[in-house]
């Protein structure tokens, strides 16, 4: 068994919230409609099948959330909020170009094993023939995009700040823009079970990581040198 598919065996289990914080009946609707999410998709939703796997009235659920595409909004957004901070942390962080991205892979496996991967393609996919759906959705994917464009930003000015400037054609947009696509592709690949595509998913992947490690070495030999400088041009205290 490949470590995806170990990973995906793990999602089998998945979880919204921990134990702890299923003390409200609105609570306990959105971690039982995650889970059904993640297990059966969103084409086989059952609301009774959610209300009995929650404990509660049928009627709670449309009283909570109105209708099917308001609780699985929702359901997203209670996951995406945590994920988007997370997101947002591992970027401002003092940390390597090179160790972000090992967190970000470190962060797909975790979302792959809690059901979340799973969930967010469910719902993809069933906006494209839900225009209601879709509205409320695309939003969602866009402030993602949004947090990575931010951090390919960053990369750029570093890189800038280095003397390499990369002609026009590949801008901040355009690399962001790969990395959302092929990460999206991938996610696709994984949840269908496409196993000749592991090995060139993690290739590639490891080829962004060295080259970010290539970018972090020039920071620091830049770094390195403006301290040089800096001190060369400290002057002498003069002897009175």
């Amino acid at each position: 068994m490949s470590r995806i598919e170990e990973t995906l065996e793990r999602a089998s289990r998945p979880r919204l919230l921990a134990p702890g914080d299923l003390d409200s009946t609105k609570a306990k609707i959105l971690d039982a409609a995650f889970r059904r999410l993640a297990q059966e998709g969103y084409a086989a939703l059952s609301m009774r099948e959610i209300a009995k796997d929650a404990g509660v009235n049928h009627a709670l659920i449309n009283y909570h959330f109105r209708t099917k595409d308001q609780l699985v909004i929702t359901v997203l957004d209670e996951a995406n909020r945590r994920l988007l901070e997370r997101q947002q942390r591992m970027y401002g962080a003092p940390t390597s170009f090179a160790e972000k991205w090992k967190e970000a892979r470190r962060f797909y496996e975790t979302d792959l094993a809690s059901g979340f991967v799973r969930v967010q393609a469910e719902l993809w996919a069933a906006s494209m023939s839900n225009s209601e759906l879709r509205e409320k959705f695309v939003p969602r994917i866009l402030a993602w995009k949004e947090v990575v464009l931010g951090g390919v930003r960053e990369a750029f000015k570093a890189l800038e700040a280095c003397g390499v400037t990369l002609p026009a054609p590949f801008t901040a947009d355009v690399v962001a823009t790969w990395i959302t696509e092929f990460w999206l592709g991938m996610e696709f690949a994984d949840l269908i079970g496409i196993r000749e595509e592991q090995i060139p998913h993690k290739a590639a992947l490891d080829a962004i990581e060295r080259l970010l490690e290539n970018l972090d070495a020039q920071t620091r030999r830049r770094a390195k040198t403006a301290r040089g400088g800096a001190k060369r041009r400290v002057p002498k205290r003069r002897r009175t």
